[in-house]
């Protein structure tokens, strides 16, 4: 029999039905994303600082690395028949002091720049383990009285390298211009090289840097020439260049220069005044314990300040009047220790 129109009508929408059942009934409603479906921002970088820069610890000048290397200092004739001296121009620090005769000598500071060869080399003074016991390093010189060898070699803190001694007698030679007993020459970047594993030296000043500015600047005054005097008949001078802010040195009125004929120029000039005593029959600045007055110049500037030195091992310490620690334009120094019985004017 065949089925009417209406049965199969109702049989297809029943299979139809069954279909829908299968597969779930009725469709759901499509859900709202959540918060957590949203694309994240991306984060703000955080920008890297710059690191800091590194300088040298005797100059305060950038350098592109630490100087892991040791100081080398020399005593330095002044001499007249010792002029010019060699390598001079390169130093980050001089000292210079009163010696017997009422001539000077100097401690010089190698460190960043080390020369193949410094000189003529002299002998040591009572005062020199101060000056030196800050660096560290090795300091050169030519012998000298047993008990001022002794002194020098009993600082801990420094490597004697005597002239004639034995032990660093191959970075010794003569020669040069000068005629004995001026002419004791140091090769002094080998002797700094084959010494490597002497730890570098400790910053002796506070130098201006992008924060700061040189004291001389912010408290002090102008100034173009300072007038010194050892004794009465070594006279030193010392004239600012307002071009460049540096100092061009002067020793008896006449241009002083090195050995290859240019003038000798300090980015400071520190003038200290201090009291000097006899040690039998040479003169002894006296540092350890003491403190005195004195000026800094830097730039074309300068300003009046207070120095004391508690003990060998301390560097020297300069205040301005209000006891804060002296600022330096980075670059070379000189410190002039002028003895209390000389002069010392700025103009």
């Amino acid at each position: 029999m065949r089925a009417s129109r209406a049965t199969r009508t109702v049989a297809i929408l029943m299979v139809a039905a069954g279909l829908l059942t299968a597969c779930g009934g009725d469709p759901e409603p499509s859900a709202s994303p959540s918060p957590s479906d949203s694309e994240t921002p991306t984060p703000t970088p955080t920008p890297t600082p710059e690191p800091e820069p590194i300088t040298a610890p005797l100059t305060g000048v950038e350098v592109a690395a630490e100087i892991q290397l040791p100081a080398i200092l020399a005593k330095i004739d002044d001499h007249p028949d010792a002029r010019a001296q060699f390598g001079l121009e390169a130093t980050d620090i001089v000292y210079e002091e009163l010696v017997e005769g009422g001539l000077t000598r100097y401690v010089a500071v190698w460190h960043s720049n080390v020369p193949q060869q410094i000189g003529p080399v002299r002998s040591i003074r009572p005062m020199d383990p101060g000056i030196a016991g800050p660096f560290g390093g090795m300091i050169a010189f030519s012998g000298g009285q047993p008990h001022f060898v002794a002194a020098m070699q009993a600082v801990s803190t420094s490597t004697s390298v005597i002239h004639g001694g034995g032990t660093y007698d191959a970075y010794y030679s003569r020669g040069g211009p000068h005629a004995a007993p001026h002419n004791v020459i140091l090769q002094a970047a080998q002797l700094q090289a084959d010494n490597a594993q002497l730890a570098p030296p400790q910053p002796q000043f506070a130098y201006s840097d992008d924060e700061t500015t040189p004291t001389s600047q912010t408290t002090g005054g102008p100034a173009s020439q300072l007038a010194l005097a050892f004794s009465q008949g070594q006279s030193r001078q010392w004239g600012c260049d307002a071009g460049t802010g540096r100092w061009a040195r002067g020793q008896q009125g006449v241009a002083d220069l090195d050995a290859n004929g240019n003038q000798l120029t300090a980015a400071n000039v520190v003038v200290l005044r201090v009291q000097v005593i006899p040690n039998g029959n040479i003169p002894q600045t006296m540092l350890e314990g003491y403190s005195g007055e004195g000026f800094v110049a830097s730039g074309c500037s300068w300003v009046p300040v207070t120095w004391s030195k508690p003990d060998i091992a301390t560097p020297i310490q300069i205040v301005d009047a209000a006891g804060q620690p002296v600022v330096l334009t980075p670059g070379n120094t000189w410190v002039e220790l002028v003895p209390n019985e000389g002069s010392a004017s700025v103009s």
